[in-house]
């Protein structure tokens, strides 16, 4: 904005010089009073009422050696008045701008009582046109508000649908085989106890709940991602990243992996969501880039596991980090696990997707 306003002060000293060159009116106030209404068009959006009385007063002063630049600055007062202090909008100031354009139409259609008209238009026109401006201005924000406003809900309500979605199929897919297996659990300790000895059958038992248990969570998860074959479907995990790569490279993606770090066993749970949230960017890049060149990092470290998807960019525009059911899943299944998702376009053009997942390694 302020170079905006010191561009505008340039151009009008540029007119009033080349008016003073070409038309020579007398009077040697000139150069002082245009460095004067230079510094208040430079700074009318901060003293905008200053600006317009100094136009008012000037008129008055010096009437028969009027300039053509002061009626410039006076329409640039005018209509910045209305803009910055609108009726209705900034309180006593919107009715002080009015009051003094008002005035100055009155002491222009003093000093030309011929022309009406024209007093009147000169500094209300403008001021008018900045008025309009400026509900128009508030109404588009106002308008951008609430659309802002209800994006912001309606990612709040979707993340909240997610979470109940997921507490409800965990409840009703895991909780049974977990209840079973603490209740196991507490017969075998409470038998190592009273020293006894353990059934082996027990703790097979055990085994078996456990890995009922992650079967179901499994299976939950393929559902909250809706895929058809959830159910059915063969575990996955990062040890099958490269089968997935070769499926992106036929579709056309150009995908380098690189791995760093000594490789952990997660949990399964924790090892499907990783996988998951791969593929799940490496979808949004066909959906939105199409073909173009991508990198996917895997590297372990002490503070978890750290996925990257990378792209260079393509013809269509990248997704708004902040919008998007993939991206809301995405980082749904990174907060699970106690991990973090990020999401946003590069500076060198392209986009990226950052997901830690802690170290919760199997036992």
């Amino acid at each position: 904005m302020r170079s905006r306003d010191l561009g505008v002060a340039g151009g009008f000293v540029a007119f009033a010089l080349a008016e003073e060159a070409l038309i020579r009116m007398p009077g040697g106030w000139w150069p002082f009073a245009l460095a004067g209404f230079a510094v208040l068009t430079a700074l009318r959006r901060d003293v905008p009422l200053l600006a317009l009385a100094a136009s008012c007063v000037a008129a008055n002063l010096v009437r028969d050696e009027y300039r053509l630049w002061q009626l410039a600055a006076m329409i640039i007062a005018a209509y910045t008045v209305g803009r910055e202090r609108p009726i209705g909008r900034s309180g006593w100031p919107g009715w002080a701008g009015l009051g003094l354009a008002l005035a100055t139409a009155a002491t222009f259609w003093s000093v030309a009582p011929d022309d009406p008209m024209g007093a009147l238009f000169f500094p209300m026109g403008p001021w008018a046109l900045g008025v309009g401006f400026a509900y128009q201005h508030r109404q588009s924000a106002d308008a951008a508000a609430v659309r802002a406003a209800i994006r912001e809900q309606r990612v709040r309500e979707a993340v909240m649908e997610e979470r109940v979605r997921i507490a409800r199929e965990l409840h009703d897919m895991v909780a049974h085989s977990v209840t079973v297996m603490v209740i196991q659990a507490g017969v075998v300790r409470r038998r190592l106890d009273a020293g006894l000895d353990v059934d082996g059958e027990l703790l097979r038992s055990i085994e078996s709940s456990g890995r009922d248990a992650v079967g179901e969570l499994r299976r939950t998860l393929g559902l909250l991602r809706g895929d058809d074959g959830g159910a059915t479907a063969a575990p996955v995990g990062l040890d099958r990243l490269d089968e997935l790569i070769a499926q992106v490279r036929e579709a056309g993606l150009a995908v380098t992996v690189r791995r760093e770090g000594a490789p952990v066993a997660l949990l399964p749970a924790a090892d499907l969501s990783a996988y998951r949230i791969v593929q799940e960017a490496l979808t949004n890049v066909l959906k939105h880039a199409g073909p173009t060149r991508v990198t996917v990092e895997v590297r372990y470290a002490a503070d978890g596991v750290h996925l990257v998807v990378r792209d260079r960019g393509g013809t269509a525009p990248a997704p708004v980090a902040s919008g998007g059911q993939g991206l809301i899943g995405m980082r749904e299944r990174a907060a699970l696990f106690g991990g973090e998702l990020t999401a946003g376009p590069q500076q060198d053009g392209g986009y990226a997707v950052h997901a830690r997942l802690p170290a919760l390694v199997a036992a």
